[in-house]
């Protein structure tokens, strides 16, 4: 049995943009749902979302079968939480509050094995190696692994050269949201200030050799920011999706309903 190539990184280091969508409804099911849409990539968030290592499992598995590739957020940059969600089988990750150089190493570290770096050796009851019948997995792993660090921070941004140019890092996710906040726009990723430091950051990251991402569910802002060179750029949330769709549904069939009662047709 080999290694399952991982497409996005692949994409990733051939200039390729990839479009994305966040899932943060927790469900195998849904995820399953949207891995048939068509996207490049889908964010399973275990951030803000209430997912824990169970619930990434069943949406990896669900998704699996399809051509998204799945890319897992832990709640922290925290060496055990990723050697778990590493080990269920995620080959790509995305590592939020990232603010220094060293920060980022630590989340490059966290991938490797030893003498490399410091992820726990458990391969054997592991569904990353498929239970050992990954032939040479273990020297193998890092290869199709891909390691995105997350900027949402004045310090982030101060450090932005420093965390992109190290060695492991593949891409760099500006989130727009916590950015905002920090930059003193609270519920503005919009803000023309904001957009001005997102679209530096882009050509940072850039210089470094590195691939960008980003959150945007702004359509203009979102193809412009791919214009500007991000690669792999998530255009929604699931969740939000729903939501407004649903509105819009409902509201347009009250309107009908309220126009057809008015006029005594029933």
């Amino acid at each position: 049995m080999q290694n399952p190539p991982n497409r996005f990184k692949a994409a990733l280091k051939n200039g390729e943009v990839q479009i994305g969508l966040w899932l943060s409804l927790a469900s195998p099911y849904s995820a399953e749902l949207l891995a048939g849409a068509g996207f490049d990539w889908l964010l399973i968030d275990g951030e803000h979302a209430p997912n824990e290592l169970n619930d990434m499992l069943g949406q990896l598995q669900a998704i699996a079968p399809y051509p998204s590739h799945p890319v897992v957020r832990p709640v922290w940059n925290d060496p055990v939480r990723i050697k778990q969600i590493l080990d269920i089988g995620a080959q790509t990750l995305l590592l939020p509050m990232v603010q220094t150089a060293e920060e980022a190493a630590l989340a490059v570290a966290a991938t490797r094995y030893p003498p490399h770096g410091i992820r726990g050796v458990g391969s054997a009851i592991a569904r990353a190696s498929r239970w050992n019948r990954i032939e040479g997995y273990l020297k193998q792993a890092e290869q199709e692994l891909c390691v995105l660090v997350q900027i949402e921070t004045r310090q982030g941004l101060d450090n932005l050269d420093a965390i992109a140019a190290t060695p492991g890092v593949d891409g760099v996710f500006i989130g727009p949201a916590d950015l905002s906040a920090d930059l003193g726009y609270l519920g503005q990723p919009t803000h023309p200030e904001v957009q001005a430091a997102i679209e530096q950051a882009i050509a940072r990251i850039r210089t470094q050799g590195k691939a960008a991402g980003i959150l945007m569910a702004d359509e203009k802002l979102a193809r412009h920011y791919i214009e500007l060179g991000a690669q792999f750029v998530a255009v929604g949330v699931d969740s939000t999706v729903l939501a407004r769709s649903s509105e819009a549904l409902a509201a347009r069939f009250k309107s009908t309903s309220s126009a057809v009662g008015s006029s005594g047709v029933y």
